[in-house]
């Protein structure tokens, strides 16, 4: 069992910028890719970024390009979001999530494992 553990998440001007960590339990943490996704008040969860286990492949959705950045530290069981540019647009529940498949990285039914969201709220 693998439990998850997002922070960092807060209320933020528009143009500012916010990092949020998910720190992971267990011995297994290199083997799953990880991966971001947000949801907002009556939307559909939305994928935003993901990491391959050895950080060698990484994906994000286009609304966040240039914006965002993932990374992975395996040594301490976290991968981060670096949020820079926020727009008010981004404002959402950010889930943290796990998964030892690597196809459609991107489909949140692929993983096995989530967080419990923090909430990122960026002002105009």
């Amino acid at each position: 069992q693998v439990q998850l553990v997002e922070s960092g998440g807060g209320l933020v001007q528009a143009g500012g910028s916010l990092r949020l960590s998910c720190a992971a339990s267990g011995r297994t943490f290199d083997s799953y890719a990880m991966g971001w996704f947000r949801q907002a008040p009556g939307k559909e969860r939305e994928f935003v970024s993901a990491i391959t286990s050895s950080g060698g492949r990484i994906y994000y959705a286009d609304s966040v390009k240039g914006r965002f950045t993932i990374s992975r530290d395996n040594a301490r069981n976290t991968v981060y979001l670096q949020m820079n540019s926020l727009k008010p647009e981004d404002t959402a529940v950010y889930y943290c999530a796990a998964t030892r498949h690597h196809s459609s990285v991107v489909q949140p039914t692929r993983y096995d494992y989530w967080g419990q969201g923090t909430q990122v709220t960026v002002s105009s």
